[in-house]
């Protein structure tokens, strides 16, 4: 970017390439496992294909395919008659051949978009095109991050890791749409079953960012293809997650506008994201497209996948389903959202729903037991096989034989702190429903000596009746209904 004056107005440009790890048994051309071991051994899960050895040919691996389809799909793209494979060369020290089998003019998935919400604002982000390639290794630096290391070390066992590259339009205006952009992506990834978030590494960003003249964006926010190429890119790499992201952004786009500011150059340079430090530090000058040679892999051959895409099925995606559940639940957005957060919520609520009322399955699942996970750091997931435990205790509370409060902080807490049953819990802390004659018992009680509390009840006061409430269910131990003890005590009362 030429320089700029201090006074111009800057617009912020962003596109993003995510490369996602693919959940596949094997890697994408040989068949070592994608799935590494505890206390795992550097540089033992290869062989001769994924450490590129002279003779040794790649093979494809159909289930990665499948999964590139299914990203294809939820992204509404279009998947070509015909795709093929190309090689990237320039050197990799941590892919072993020094070429990366990638596609190149010929992606499986190209003109999508993805909707996202920022701050209320609905948005669709372009997906410029996402193809399969092959991960690299990775890279340990001891003694140091990137620029300050004393050596590096190199692990081959994650190269040849199918991957999916998905590189968006230039559409970002600020990093916080890209976290939500990354954030909406990784859910519906999610719920297609082709990524799993808890892996190490599975989901890497690089972010291309530009400053362009304000004047140069048009009122609906495009920015025109002059602008852009008239503008030095910086490229950031090293982002591993929705939140460094943002921060790696935010970072970036200060630095560039304080040189614009301070009257230098913006360089077009690759940048490395150094998490530990919160900054990003200058790598290598920004490679261009001609610089990597493409060339045909002439390994594998052309890949023919067109009908693939009526053939291969999605699961309903997040966006329709939270509104499936706000039309035949009736439920509200924010409990809608909550209970489609990922695939694994949404099936247990409704496995509970087909019970109870919605609401009461709502409530149980988003508020109490989604709130009682978060507070363990626990996932649906470490409870779905307990669904009928779950069932049980919501069962419990619609038809009275144990109470709401009781239920939410007694058995609710020691059902996942002891991995024990609600009837068990129950029993074992004596929290069964009160017998009508112990709560009547217990009413007449609290009226003889709390004769102030009536007094006030009388002249007027309805926080005295919640006073008496409480006596009550004191003395029952809690296993008293609060609304059939406030009906009581005002029946008593008004005699």
């Amino acid at each position: 970017m030429s320089t700029q004056t201090a006074e111009e107005e800057l617009a912020v440009v962003i596109g993003l390439e995510v490369h996602v790890q693919l959940e596949t048994d094997t890697k994408i051309f040989c068949s070592c496992s994608t799935e590494p071991a505890e206390d795992e051994e550097p540089n033992t899960r290869t062989c001769p294909t994924c450490l590129g050895l002279p003779g040794a040919l790649p093979v494809l691996n159909e289930g990665a395919v499948e999964a590139a389809v299914k990203i294809g799909k939820a992204l509404d793209s279009d998947i070509p008659e015909r795709t093929e494979f190309h090689r990237k060369n320039y050197y990799y020290p941590d892919l072993p051949k020094n070429f990366q089998i990638t596609q190149y003019d010929a992606p499986i998935c190209a003109d999508g978009s993805l909707e996202v919400s920022v701050e209320g604002e609905r948005r669709e982000i372009g997906v410029t095109r996402a193809h399969l390639e092959e991960d690299p290794g990775s890279l340990q630096h001891k003694g140091g991050s990137i620029d300050t290391a004393d050596y590096t070390l190199v692990n081959y066992n994650r190269a040849g890791t199918p991957l999916m590259e998905i590189v968006t339009d230039p559409d970002f205006r600020s990093p916080q749409e890209t976290r939500a952009f990354l954030a909406k992506l990784e859910e519906v990834l999610e719920y297609l079953g082709v990524f799993d978030a808890q892996r190490d590494g599975s989901l890497r960003v690089d972010a291309n960012i530009s400053l362009v003249p304000g004047e140069e964006v048009e009122e609906d926010g495009h920015i025109p293809d002059e602008a852009l190429e008239a503008a030095n890119r910086t490229e950031v790499k090293n982002i591993s997650s929705h939140k460094a992201a943002e921060k790696a952004l935010a970072y970036e786009v200060t630095r560039q506008k304080n040189a614009v500011r301070r009257g230098r150059e913006v360089a077009q340079e690759t940048r490395h994201w150094d998490e530990s430090r919160g900054i990003t530090v200058s790598m290598r000058s920004k490679e261009e497209e001609k610089d990597y040679r493409y060339f045909r892999e002439a390994d594998l051959p052309a890949l023919e996948v067109s009908n693939w895409k009526e053939e291969i099925p999605i699961p309903e995606l997040p966006d329709a389903r939270r509104e499936r559940f706000q039309t035949e639940y009736g439920l509200d957005e924010e409990s809608a959202s909550k209970l489609t957060s990922t695939k694994e919520v949404a099936d247990f609520f409704e496995d509970v729903a087909e019970s109870f009322d919605p609401d009461l399955a709502a409530t149980w699942v988003a508020d109490n037991l989604l709130g009682e996970l978060n507070y363990r750091d626990m996932a649906i997931t470490d409870v779905e096989d307990r669904l009928d435990e779950f069932t049980r205790l919501v069962e419990l509370v619609d038809e009275g034989e144990v109470t709401t409060k009781n239920a939410e902080e007694t058995v609710l807490r020691e059902m996942l702190d002891e991995g024990v049953d609600p009837d068990t819990v129950i029993e074992q802390e004596g929290l069964g429903k009160a017998e009508s004659g112990e709560v009547e018992t217990a009413v007449e009680t609290a009226i003889e000596e709390n004769p102030d509390a009536v007094e006030d009840y009388h002249e007027g006061d309805e926080g005295a009746i919640n006073f008496l409430v409480g006596q009550v269910m004191q003395q029952t131990g809690g296993s008293a209904d609060p609304g059939q003890v406030n009906q009581l005590l005002r029946e008593r009362l008004a005699e």
